[in-house]
């Protein structure tokens, strides 16, 4: 079941993260999220505008993810070019505790809420880049994120008309 996060679910969902960040350092990829991104402050902010979820199963929270509806400003401007033009929601921050199949949950999620969707992940990401591509996701050139982190592949998926 995937459903909106609660504020008092925060510390379960800092606890993903720490095993989403010991997994992805572990595989070769130390530099896309800090010892301390994303803060349980950040993950306030995408509470207050309604864009967390979580993957529940047998009320244990697995996974969590940002889905965000409209024009995301990272996405502005592209070495590349995006495959579809138009409304289109974005997906951040996907973590998971380990037990498998929580990025095909969350995939059936928001393509069923929206036709065209966009993600970024870090170069040395081997196991999302393979994830987004298993679920129909086309490369599309690399955004640059403001502040923290560089460059990131970008991907979209548009539904066929």
């Amino acid at each position: 079941m995937i459903r909106p996060a609660q504020e008092g679910e925060l510390p379960r969902l800092m606890e993903i993260f720490d095993i989403a960040k010991a997994y992805m350092r572990r595989n070769g990829n130390g530099g896309q999220w800090g010892d301390e991104y994303p803060s349980e402050e950040f993950l306030r902010g995408d509470l207050s505008k309604n864009e967390l979820y979580v993957v529940e199963r047998d009320g244990v929270i697995h996974g969590c993810f940002v889905l965000a509806e409209g024009e995301d400003p990272t996405y502005a401007t592209i070495d590349g070019a995006w495959h579809g033009d138009g409304a289109y929601g974005t997906i951040h921050r996907v973590a998971a505790d380990g037990c498998g199949g929580i990025f095909a949950e969350v995939m059936d999620f928001a393509k069923a809420r929206h036709s065209m969707l966009r993600i970024d992940t870090h170069e040395d990401n081997a196991t999302m880049h393979h994830l987004v591509q298993k679920h129909g996701f086309r490369r599309c050139g690399i955004i640059f994120l403001e502040g923290y982190g560089g460059p990131r592949v970008a991907y979209d998926w548009c539904r066929e008309s």
